[in-house]
């Protein structure tokens, strides 16, 4: 196995007894990646159960279950028959290893497991953590991205004595094996936002007081309605592409992540609208910094038009949407992910502007469009993209 020196540290805790394995890292530092390769390693000598949970199984299964099984093929060792994908569990040479949610109660609840593995858990609830971990026998892995104290810094290691916890800070410069474009994205970023440096390059603990979107709730699924528009927020090289579904019902939005992707044409971007049965005649609200992509859609016969921008539309928009709860689809992981860390804005004294960062905005801005068409009677007046044709 390909390992950083992240993977090194995490057996060196589990091999001098720790009760509490504590990962705290920056963006791509390898610390799910290092984890799972030791559970895995584990679980091929020793006839142990491990559990890896995070707070909802499309997360694990776009994060977790992923780089696992990468793990097993980059070696060549992923079977099929021992891959059992209806219980979310891989036997391995001696132990298993399973995948649940944080909402699945009959396993946080339910029989002991040796070793336990919370990706992301500065998502999960400290109940949800408190009652799977007192089911553990030998360890309890953590990992998460410092976005703010939580927890584990508040709770977990005040409660502990200093020799129980291994805390384990990794940044992406203990990743050897990151390529040189994903060294300059993170740096890139960092260098013109302090928040971001401080989280996802630095590995410290950073701050949401400036946070736009304050909260927001999980669901399973959507409501039917006619008030709703899909936002498209166009990237392509180092930006994704952005696709989400927006509703509002009963005085709530609904959003749901179609797509988030970059390198996506227009081509692609109607493949993903009718993979989610999205009707021709829906308003899809684009991006107006790119007419040619809109026109493009429109000729592919999705009625395709651009957003209305003009001075203070995103300050003015945020404050007109931010009036309503927010419930986001479980499956939504990156416009999750944005909206825990979309932020206003500060000066050089620390003051806090009328501006958002530049950047955690791809799907924010997405649902923005389709959010502001709806509640401008948009998605009722049927308007087209002037100077399209449809082929």
């Amino acid at each position: 196995m390909k390992c950083t020196s992240v993977f090194s540290k995490n057996v060196q805790a589990y091999v001098d007894g720790k009760a509490y394995i504590i990962n705290q890292g920056s963006s791509s530092s390898s610390k799910t990646y290092s984890i799972l390769q030791f559970l895995k390693y584990l679980g091929d000598k020793k006839q142990v159960k491990i559990s890896v949970m995070s707070e909802s199984m499309p997360h694990l299964k776009l994060g977790a279950i992923n780089d696992f099984l990468n793990i097993l093929k980059a070696d060549n060792e992923y079977d099929e028959r021992r891959h059992n994908k209806t219980e979310q569990s891989y036997q391995l040479r001696k132990g298993v290893i399973e995948f649940f949610s944080a909402e699945d109660s009959g396993k946080v609840h339910g029989p002991r497991r040796d070793i336990l593995y919370i990706n992301e858990c500065n998502n999960v609830d400290y109940e949800v953590f408190y009652q799977a971990s007192m089911r553990t026998n030998l360890c309890t892995f953590l990992d998460f991205n410092p976005v703010q104290s939580f927890w584990v810094h508040d709770k977990l290691m005040p409660m502990c004595m200093a020799d129980e916890y291994a805390f384990i800070r990794s940044t992406y410069r203990d990743n050897n094996y990151l390529s040189e474009k994903i060294v300059r994205d993170i740096e890139r970023r960092a260098a013109v936002d302090d928040n971001y440096r401080r989280v996802y390059a630095e590995g410290e603990i950073g701050s949401l007081e400036g946070l736009i979107y304050k909260q927001f709730n999980l669901v399973d699924t959507l409501p039917e309605t006619n008030r709703r528009a899909v936002g498209i927020d166009f990237g392509f090289t180092n930006d994704p592409t952005a696709i989400i579904d927006v509703r509002f019902f009963n005085g709530e939005w609904y959003l749901d992540e179609l797509q988030y992707k970059s390198e996506m044409f227009a081509r692609d971007i109607a493949e993903v609208l009718r993979q989610n049965n999205i009707s021709p005649s829906l308003d899809i609200v684009c991006d107006s910094a790119d007419p040619r992509m809109i026109a493009e859609l429109y000729n592919l016969r999705y009625n395709a038009k651009p957003c209305v921008k003009g001075v203070g539309s995103i300050i003015n928009g945020i404050s007109l949407i931010g009036q309503y709860p927010i419930n986001v689809t479980k499956r939504s992981v990156n416009l999750q992910k944005e909206l825990r860390n979309y932020q206003w804005k500060k000066d050089k004294n620390g003051i806090y502007l009328n501006e958002p960062i530049g950047a955690w905005d791809h799907a924010n801005d997405a649902w923005r469009y389709g959010a502001m068409n709806i509640l401008s009677g948009g998605e009722r007046s049927g308007s087209k993209v002037v100077g399209s044709s449809r082929r």
